[in-house]
């Protein structure tokens, strides 16, 4: 999906007023003589002692020739000790003299007074809101690399809301959908609350390190039958297989639950849905065109069998549609 020149803009508003806000544009960081880049190497140094060159290179993405004029300045004014490795003199460690944390130390004071006084107005929610908001923007541009820190857990109060809202905000951020297709998942999740059979009906919800990031629901459909419902995976919680294991989830507790068989329904043009359930074993036994959530569309019926022995349901949708 390429990237808008509206979403351009308004990240650089972001960045500009941001950064007017905490004060990086003023010629000494914090009302000192030190830059930000400057401030932040120091930080870097007295938080993690024994750093070497290289690594604050590598973890600062500063020029390597910069860095060395900073570190130069620092060690003019006796505020760092550069010390030898033992398994190899040429490699040098980085540690703050006494001079330096005297240095620092009022910077690290002055920056949190700064965030104190950012906050302070800020009553509990919208504090809470604002620091959910910088979490997401970490997460976003450095995104999990394994699914270790996913939990599935079964549904409790206000899971149900949340599951309305992304869907709504998702789904129309994605493919345009229009209010109706939030409608549909407010009636889902509205009948399944109040016609829950826990021995055979479920939701579960994923978490990744504590935040929601996707759903799926598993209800009681006609002849023996399961339905599953309302996939769901957020955008940076992707390439992790959480997709792959929410529907093996369903399958599982459907299979011990007795059902004989899971449907669901979906629209053509859910490439990467339609590729978990493919994969899952699912096969498509019907497609129709409709007009809904604004747009023309194709849906689709898939079918996954879960009695052993019968014909896979690909095979029964071709035997149906012979003449």
């Amino acid at each position: 999906m390429s990237v808008s020149h509206q979403q351009i803009e308004q990240v650089r508003a972001f960045n500009r007023d941001y950064t007017r806000r905490i004060g990086v544009l003023s010629q000494g960081l914090l009302d000192s003589p030190w830059s930000l880049t400057e401030a932040r190497v120091m930080y870097e140094i007295a938080h993690c002692p024994g750093i070497t060159a290289s690594e604050l290179v590598a973890d600062l993405g500063v020029d390597r020739g910069y860095l060395s004029r900073i570190l130069k300045r620092f060690a003019a004014g006796k505020l760092i000790a550069r010390v030898a490795s033992g398994a190899d003199a040429r490699r040098l460690h980085l540690r703050l003299t006494p001079a330096g944390r005297g240095v620092f130390r009022p910077l690290e004071q002055r920056a949190r007074r700064q965030v104190r006084t950012l906050l302070s107005p800020l009553d509990a929610a919208r504090r809470e809101a604002l620091l959910a908001a910088m979490s997401a923007i970490r997460r976003a541009f450095d995104p999990p690399r394994a699914a270790g820190g996913v939990a599935l857990r079964t549904h409790r109060p206000g899971d149900m809301g949340w599951v309305v809202e992304r869907h709504g905000a998702l789904y129309a951020g994605e493919y345009g959908w229009n209010e109706e297709f939030e409608g549909l998942v407010a009636g889902i999740t509205a009948d399944f609350i109040h016609k829950l059979d826990p021995a055979r009906e479920r939701c579960w919800i994923a978490e990744l390190h504590g935040r929601r990031v996707g759903c799926i629901f598993l209800v009681a459909g006609k002849g023996g039958s399961a339905r599953l419902r309302l996939l769901l995976v957020e955008p940076h919680a992707r390439g992790l297989g959480l997709g792959s294991r929410l529907v093996g989830e369903c399958v599982s507790f459907a299979r011990a639950a007795g059902y004989q068989r899971i449907v669901l329904w979906t629209q053509s043009r859910l490439v990467a849905a339609r590729r978990l359930y493919q994969r899952a074993g699912f096969a498509r036994t019907a497609s129709k065109p409709h007009h809904s959530f604004g747009h023309d569309l194709v849906g689709e019926t898939w079918e996954l069998s879960l009695t052993p022995g019968a014909p896979p349901a690909a095979r029964r949708a071709a035997r149906a549609a012979k003449p």
